[in-house]
């Protein structure tokens, strides 16, 4: 603020105060002064590598000043999109986007109803918007604001998968070749529709999908992956870190037994034994095994991991960082985790745009108690659309030196790739069942 403007707003609140206006004319003096507000706010969708991203844009009425964050939710990306458009854009015009927290707690309860999946996706899409216009607006990458570097470079995991324990092994020296020293693992149970091991058949449609039931059972599961592990160390050997995601597919008490059996076998975490219904039986389990747990990707409320991070119940949080709400949010439960010796791992895999990524570095970078990150490598297509991916080289995330978050997007490459509704990416999830046909989790 210029010294002019600066004198005249003080000068503003002095009149205020003293002619009575109180608070209503202080905020409205304040509003006035600021100068910098929100022009625009809109969600963009696009596919460059066939996922349904939705990145929110926030326009500023200083000329090129904008703002990019990542609000995908690619299970429900249009219902996400309308959210933005239709209901925070006509709350946030002409408010200063550098009132971040201001924003984000008044747009968290302007909803009435909070906490869930599309308006935390679509106010985390925002907040990501407004840092990333507050690091443009003070010259400074991101992580500058957040405290500065706590390392160097960001440590991640890959996918390395099979339909055998052999081809599994296969896949993980493909990624140790590539220089990654933490890789997760997942293999098809024969018969089953296995997390994890296959691609999905994007070439159905809806009707043939819903015709297609997938069969789970998990008692097979659970006998085959302690199976997976020794097969794995026998031929790796101790130096690799390795990871496995139950994907809260089996009853908790057979998770629990599953903990244990895979206790030989060292493993750097295992990730969602349980579904967020759940957590109770993480008390239970913590006395069992010393395998480190990873828990909260489905997550979206507050209360359902301050209670496992305050007991000290898992060791890495997973969370989906704007299914909570953003960056915001993001940091408090970083700061938090840190009081109780637990490390951050947030969610990333494909279905986060590479804004989002972005987002994941910069955190990552600055956080004392950073774990590990999951890593996606953004194809070509995906590079073009968003000018600034962060660079995978070496098992690390190396982050830029742009301003702010450091990405942007070209909108018109961007609609050269639309979301494709049909089929569903949901389409599976919903058709996974036991053998007797009952509907199970995913």
């Amino acid at each position: 603020m210029k010294r002019r403007d600066c004198l005249g707003y003080l000068s503003s609140l002095a009149a205020a105060t003293a002619f009575g206006g109180g608070t209503r004319q202080l905020f409205a003096s304040e509003q006035a002064a600021s100068g910098l507000k929100i022009t625009d706010v809109r969600a963009i969708l696009t596919a460059p590598a066939g996922i349904r991203l939705c990145v929110v844009k926030v326009s500023t009425n200083e000329p090129e000043l904008y703002g990019l964050g990542c609000a995908t939710f690619t299970q429900r990306a249009r219902v996400v999109q309308t959210a933005v458009d239709q209901y925070l854009k006509p709350f946030l015009l002409g408010k200063d986007p550098t009132k971040i927290e201001d924003i984000w707690q008044s747009s968290w309860v302007s909803s009435y109803w909070r906490n869930g999946p599309v308006l935390n996706n679509a106010l985390g899409g925002v907040d990501m918007a407004l840092w990333d216009i507050l690091g443009k607006r003070a010259q400074l990458p991101l992580y500058q604001l957040f405290g500065g570097k706590s390392r160097e470079a960001v440590d991640t995991y890959r996918h390395a998968r099979g339909n055998s324990p052999e081809e599994v092994v296969e896949d993980v020296r493909r990624f140790q070749s590539q220089g990654y020293r933490h890789i997760r693992v997942q293999a098809a149970v024969p018969g089953l529709a296995t997390y994890g091991a296959k691609s999905r058949d994007t070439a159905q449609s809806s009707e043939q999908a819903n015709r297609d039931t997938k069969v789970w059972e998990p008692k097979p599961y659970v006998r085959f992956i302690p199976k997976l592990f020794e097969h794995l160390r026998h031929e790796l050997g101790d130096e690799v870190e390795l990871l496995h995601d139950v994907h809260e597919r089996v009853p908790p008490i057979l998770a629990i037994q599953l903990v244990k059996d895979l206790d030989p076998f060292r493993l750097f975490f295992l990730e969602d034994p349980f579904s967020p219904e759940d957590i109770g039986y993480f008390p239970m389990l913590r006395q069992q095994s010393s395998t480190p747990l990873a828990m909260g990707e489905l997550f979206n409320n507050p209360h359902e991991f301050t209670g496992l991070i305050k007991d000290r119940l898992i060791d890495l949080i997973r969370v989906h960082i704007s299914q909570i709400g953003g960056l915001t949010p993001a940091r408090k439960l970083a700061a938090f985790c840190e009081y109780f010796g637990v490390r951050t791992a947030w969610h990333g895999p494909g279905d986060v745009s590479p804004v989002g990524h972005a987002a994941h570095v910069h955190l990552d970078l600055a956080t004392p108690n950073f774990g590990i990150q999951e890593a996606r490598e953004f194809s070509q297509e995906e590079q073009d659309v968003f000018p600034g991916c962060p660079e995978l080289r070496d098992g690390y995330y190396w982050p830029n030196q742009r301003v702010g978050l450091g990405i942007e997007i070209d909108e018109a490459l961007a609609a050269k790739f639309p979301i494709q509704d049909e089929p569903p990416f949901d389409i599976d999830w919903g058709n996974l069942r036991r053998a007797d046909g009952t509907s199970t989790k995913p």
